[in-house]
């Protein structure tokens, strides 16, 4: 088959392969891929900077979002079944969506959600289930609460502040001048161009805060919560939780509180928390975050479709900061 396969860690490391069609285990289903998606996790795998806890052998196969048919099912595989079209984040150490084909746990993959098409489906997984593990497992919010999420009109804000409104949170928001009236129809109440304006001038008394642009912006983020409140970074620095959920040895915990050290202790100072956070795979959630889609609460947004053959291309326009507004999706339909 046809497929992106890192051979060496670092930015040239990406190249166009021929690579074997995965075996499919028992419990595995068989995905021709439709479409795959972008994200900032492929460059920082690809670079090899959780190499020390994500021990990918090269080569392998790049991409964490996937959209397909179903065509083979292992014996184990109940749910399933040849023809389905499906969607998925497949799970750590057994990526693989730059491919024409990939096997898939049948516990990450869910339907794909009827509304939308294979190329809008692959641009959700992965940010759809960050949303719902940031907003609803681990901040559990609350109708009233409210919560600021930075870079709304990234393919992660976007989501988050969908989920947020739905959730029943007051939304604020930082985006750029272009995208102040996209992030409003997602649902966001208080927009701040961070060309012009210091949000943290102007916000105080915040339950949440997802970051995902890390340095003095996450300083500035924990002087608006409340007591208590939480700081939710997707860019770090990693804390030893991560490396538990990760299964990593004992010794890296200890190497993540090292890096962490300064925020958290910034964070007690000011009787609020900080937490990284990583996302994990999963088909449940998925199968509920798809109803939402299908009900309208929620909606991919996405800047733009590049075809199969021009993948690196699409990863150097993520790269370098050419996205304007949402996810950048790769499609292996032959007609776009």
């Amino acid at each position: 088959m046809k497929a992106f396969v890192v051979e060496k860690y670092g930015k040239d490391g990406l190249r166009a392969a021929e690579a074997p069609v995965p075996t499919v285990g028992d419990r595995d289903v068989l995905v021709r891929v439709s479409a795959s998606s972008i994200n900032p996790l492929d460059k920082m795998v690809r670079d090899g900077e959780f190499k020390q806890l994500l021990k990918y052998k090269t080569p392998f196969v790049l991409g964490h979002d996937v959209a397909g048919v179903i065509e083979r099912v292992g014996p184990a595989v109940r749910g399933f079944q040849v023809g389905d079209e499906v969607y998925a984040r497949p799970r750590d150490l057994r990526i693989g969506g730059f491919a024409e084909y990939i096997a898939i746990d049948q516990d990450d993959v869910a339907p794909k959600p009827a509304s939308l098409s294979a190329q809008e489906a692959a641009a959700v997984p992965l940010v759809a289930l960050a949303a719902w593990q940031m907003l609803v497992d681990r901040a559990k919010v609350r109708p009233g609460q409210k919560v600021l999420i930075h870079a709304g009109a990234g393919g992660l804000g976007s989501t988050v502040i969908q989920l947020a409104r739905h959730l029943g949170a007051t939304v604020a928001t930082t985006t750029n001048t272009a995208t102040m009236e996209l992030v409003k129809s997602l649902g966001a109440d208080l927009v701040f161009d961070y060309t012009k304006e210091d949000f943290s001038a102007q916000l105080s008394g915040y339950d949440l805060v997802v970051d995902s642009l890390g340095g003095t912006n996450l300083d500035k983020s924990l002087t608006v919560l409340k007591p208590g409140g939480l700081a939710i970074s997707v860019v770090g620095p990693p804390d030893a939780q991560f490396a538990k959920q990760l299964r990593a040895p004992s010794f890296l915990g200890v190497v993540m509180n090292v890096l962490s050290r300064k925020v958290r202790k910034q964070a007690k100072a000011l009787g609020v928390r900080y937490e990284f956070f990583f996302m994990r795979a999963s088909g449940s959630q998925l199968r509920q975050l798809g109803a939402l889609y299908d009900s309208g609460k929620l909606r991919p947004v996405i800047d733009r479709v590049f075809p199969f053959d021009q993948t690196i291309e699409a990863m150097a326009h993520v790269e370098q900061g050419r996205t304007k507004a949402g996810k950048v999706v790769i499609s292996l339909d032959p007609t776009t």
